[in-house]
């Protein structure tokens, strides 16, 4: 009995379809100018206005239909200077947008034939495009912490010395989450981290650690769940939705990554974030990677300052 095809055919983007539709190169740096230039109609600088650019032939460049000014599609992306053939940035991305749980270098090194040290500079560079700013709007949210790194000893002791504490918070309605580090647990700590994140007059649900206790000080709502007593839904009090996400989280990171190191660790949790809050995409999220990889803004203000590119 063939197993049942969980994703909608809609939103299915098969390895098939992948090959059809960038078999080389060319195909892949014309994708990325119709992202930043439809149809090729760019700003010239030498004439002063928008113009019809052509490909000119063994570069990567595209030229003004009128002066033959030279316009640069990988400019100020994450292709720029790299010797590695476009087509495997794109078979990396495709391989890091089709999974739900996340993929080694190692076996971006495998699938693609780089060298690990290419690998492992193509998988930071796309981590970087699941980044995103997201404002969670409530008007009901989940709050909770978990601990990546060693076992928690006692409920209320933190340990910085062998782990990291992280803070998620869940829109009920809208699904979206939100998850960073944080310095620890005390109440100071996670009092800040939901006013910077959760709007106020909203409703937040957390468990029963006493750091959250007086929330409602801050103009929210706040119910709690005694998960030291056993209890874990009473009505709809509950923080089933952030300790699903957790569950993701830990299982990609136990699996695929078997471990992450501090430094790296909140470029995870903005990948595992971007995946959640893009699930109703199915497979499809590697053409919204190919999307974000075109857009020049997502490098840093100091990067960008550096290229001379436009703010």
């Amino acid at each position: 009995m063939n197993r049942r095809q969980t994703i909608p055919k809609e939103l299915r983007y098969t390895r098939n379809q992948f090959d059809a539709d960038f078999p080389n190169d060319d195909v892949c740096l014309e994708q990325i100018k119709e992202q930043r230039w439809p149809g090729g109609i760019a700003h010239c600088d030498t004439c002063e206005k928008d113009r019809k650019h052509y490909r000119v032939t063994g570069r990567t460049a595209y030229a003004c239909d009128r002066c033959g000014h030279h316009i640069y599609p990988l400019a100020g992306t994450i292709f720029e200077k790299s010797t590695t053939p476009l087509r495997i940035w794109f078979q990396a991305m495709y391989l890091m947008g089709s999974t739900r749980c996340g993929i080694s270098a190692k076996q971006i090194q495998s699938e693609t034939g780089v060298t690990y040290k290419t690998a492992w500079r193509m998988f930071n560079q796309i981590r970087k495009l699941l980044s995103e700013d997201v404002q969670l709007e409530g008007p009901t949210v989940e709050m909770d912490e978990m601990y990546v790194g060693g076992k928690r000893r006692q409920r209320t002791m933190y340990d910085p010395s062998n782990k990291t504490c992280v803070v998620g918070i869940v829109e009920r309605k809208g699904g979206r989450v939100r998850a960073v580090i944080a310095d620890d647990n005390s109440r100071k700590t996670l009092h800040d981290i939901a006013k910077e994140y959760i709007l106020p007059k909203s409703t937040v649900f957390t468990d029963d650690l006493a750091s959250y206790h007086g929330l409602e000080k801050h103009d929210y709502e706040h119910k709690r769940i005694n998960h030291s007593q056993g209890v874990y839904v009473m009505g709809d009090v509950h923080t089933n939705t952030i300790e699903g996400f957790w569950s993701l989280v830990k299982r990609g990171i136990g699996g695929a990554y078997h471990s992450v190191s501090k430094k790296y660790l909140q470029t995870y949790l903005n990948e595992y974030a971007f995946r959640y809050n893009h699930r109703d995409c199915g497979n499809l999220i590697f053409p919204l990677l190919v999307a974000r990889a075109s857009q020049t803004e997502l490098l840093k203000p100091s990067v960008r300052a550096a290229k001379n590119l436009p703010v």
